[in-house]
């Protein structure tokens, strides 16, 4: 039979390597919602769930096998190393999570001519980043950037983006018609509409539509707005009526 001492080093060993392993998921989690996937973007891009299934896996996995290896009576230099062994598997599964969170994340807020739809990293085509403008930084890693379309050169480059956004290609996830936010501020305000609209035509959330006006200290009269697509679902975001800067999101399908 194991004794009391015997269970209760491993629990100890276990409970440490728990609390580092929390501690580590815990500054993940400040990169990964601080930085990469910001509000609204862990709703609508799906962070949360990504970030959660990778580090829960890390968290308990890491200590049930220290729980499993830990022993006392084994010589030193066989516990260092399998202690070593476990901690450097648990770092590279993490590793590998974060990896995939970031090639995940949300990079660009692009306005897509008519709204705005939130472009992923793996959603970029590699073989148009050469035409990647000067002035737009593809992937950054301080979190998602606002973007704007360009208009199309002619009837003809229209056609082919057409026809390859019907192949799966999103004209917003094409680096070739990025351009900076600021160009496009008075196309936005031409297609964007009075947020007071959408109070008429979703009376039973005008309520909800005043708070999210309120909440950056403003009158829905003030506001604009276009529909907003993520990876998960469709949202709304809120515009001044004057300079077309992003103010606020609210999750209501505005098509």
């Amino acid at each position: 039979m194991f004794s009391t001492l015997f269970w209760k080093d491993r629990l100890r060993a276990s409970g440490i390597h728990l609390a580092i392993s929390l501690g580590m998921a815990a500054l993940a989690a400040m990169l990964v919602f601080a930085v990469w996937y910001p509000y609204p973007y862990r709703e609508i891009s799906g962070g949360r769930e990504l970030f959660l299934i990778v580090v829960t896996v890390d968290v308990i996995l890491g200590p049930l096998i220290t729980l499993t290896v830990f022993n006392r009576a084994k010589p030193k230099v066989k516990l260092r190393r399998d202690l070593v062994v476990v901690v450097l598997v648990q770092l590279a599964a993490l590793a590998y999570g974060l990896w995939t969170v970031a090639v995940a994340r949300p990079v660009h807020l692009v306005f897509e001519y008519d709204r705005f739809r939130v472009v992923h990293a793996v959603d970029v085509p590699p073989e148009l980043m050469g035409r990647l403008p000067p002035e737009v930084e593809a992937f950054p890693l301080r979190g998602p950037t606002l973007l704007a379309l360009r208009p199309f050169h002619d009837g003809n480059e229209q056609a082919q983006a057409t026809l390859a956004a019907l192949e799966g290609v999103q004209l917003s996830s094409r680096p070739d018609l990025w351009q900076p936010y600021p160009l496009a501020r008075q196309r936005v305000l031409d297609v964007a509409k009075p947020v007071v609209s959408l109070k008429q035509r979703f009376a039973d959330h005008a309520g909800e539509i005043d708070v999210a006006a309120a909440r950056i200290g403003r009158q829905s009269e003030t506001l604009v707005y276009l529909p907003m697509v993520g990876r998960k679902a469709a949202w709304t975001v809120f515009l001044d009526s004057s300079s077309a800067e992003v103010l606020t999101f609210m999750p209501l399908d505005s098509f």
